[in-house]
């Protein structure tokens, strides 16, 4: 699918075949381990599905035309990023990672890398940046979750090549409608697919997309070895879930602009962030970086016992610790190991009717004070 064609057409064709004339737009998922063998040649284009799949090849082709390089899909966003930690890192070697990023990935940095002899630096996305002399991989998580400030892809990226170090960028908030870190400078990008991506609360999927072939190869060669691959059904679900991608993530991001200026309007509320408010701290660069803002609005309620009233009272907003689905979700981040306040509460807009969700989220509110 053409670059020139706008997100939502990309969205819609992106990883589909060459139109046949009795055939499906989208292929149904191909339930096979193993494949025929020529008795003298061997395997043909698939062998085996640990390493060979059409149905997995199709959807990495789907999210390669939006993320803009060569992709690998795995069977999460977490089986995603420890892929790429664990086949660029090696003894000796020091990563920066997001203080304020997703925190299993501290958690694994804290456990795994450093029982592996890796050294971790952990980098505010904000700022202040170090010198990265001596870092083999920065990796940025831009907007941040669940705090949501944003970096500079690109000047990052320059900074980090010019110590000799590699740039991944965790695009699962923004996705690649949002921003494509590749086009910024970075050499690589993971995700995970299972929030706004696919968006529909039933996948779980991570991919890594490089646009050196090389490095993404190493890549290739530790998920051929450890066999982190989606199932065939969740790999056709999430490409038939990305062409409403760009619908999708129209609603939520205008649901969680009306949404964070009636949380700006109430003084029970306190420390609104939202990247597209021309008053948040995030909004200069991600004006200038990002093509839109994600439907991801947090705030704080002062107590947990407050969330806990605000979420019970809620008729369209779900207790849920993921994001980026049709459904409206919020969950109290400290509860999962994020360093955040008691009160601070993590919302992610649905694709409800705006004038619904805010008069839910204000019924709510009031309920809870």
């Amino acid at each position: 699918m053409s670059s020139s064609f706008s997100d939502g057409t990309r969205s819609v064709h992106a990883g589909l075949p060459a139109p046949v004339v009795g055939e499906p737009f989208l292929p149904g998922p191909v339930f096979a381990a193993p494949y025929h063998l020529d008795p003298v040649t061997g395997p043909g284009e698939n062998g085996y599905a640990r390493t060979e799949h059409p149905t997995r090849r199709a959807l990495e082709s789907a999210i390669a035309s939006l993320e803009g390089g060569p992709t690998l899909v795995f069977a999460s966003g977490q089986a995603a990023i420890t892929a790429l930690l664990l086949a660029v890192l090696r003894t000796g070697d020091t990563v920066a990672l997001p203080a304020d990023g997703y925190f299993t990935v501290r958690a694994f940095a804290e456990g795994t890398l450093r029982d592996l002899g890796v050294k971790t630096v952990l980098v505010p996305t904000a700022g202040p940046y170090p010198e990265f002399t001596g870092v083999r991989l920065v990796l940025l998580e831009t907007p941040a979750n669940p705090g949501l400030d944003v970096c500079d892809i690109r000047a990052l990226s320059a900074a980090a090549h010019e110590a000799g170090a590699l740039v991944a960028v965790d695009n699962t908030t923004a996705t690649p409608l949002g921003q494509t870190p590749l086009a910024l400078g970075a050499d690589l990008v993971v995700a995970s697919g299972t929030k706004a991506l696919t968006g529909h609360s039933d996948v779980l999927l991570g991919y890594v997309s490089a646009g050196d072939p090389a490095l993404l190869a190493k890549v290739e060669t530790w998920r051929k070895q450890t066999g982190a691959v989606p199932g065939a059904f969740d790999a056709w679900l999430a490409h038939r879930s990305i062409a409403t991608l760009d619908l999708r993530l129209a609603r939520q991001s205008a649901n969680a602009a009306a949404v964070a200026e009636l949380l700006l309007s109430r003084s029970d509320v306190t420390g609104v962030r939202w990247p597209g408010l021309p008053g948040d701290p995030s909004f200069p660069v991600a004006s200038a970086q990002m093509r839109r803002v994600p439907g991801i609005v947090s705030f704080d309620l002062g107590s947990a016992e407050r969330v806990g009233r605000f979420l019970s009272s809620a008729k369209l907003v779900f207790a849920a610790t993921s994001f980026g689905g049709v459904h409206s979700t919020a969950d109290r981040r400290a509860q999962w190991g994020d360093d955040t306040s008691p009160g601070f509460l993590r919302f992610s807009c649905g694709i409800e009717d705006t004038v619904d969700l805010l008069a839910d989220v204000t019924a709510a509110l009031d309920a809870s004070a």
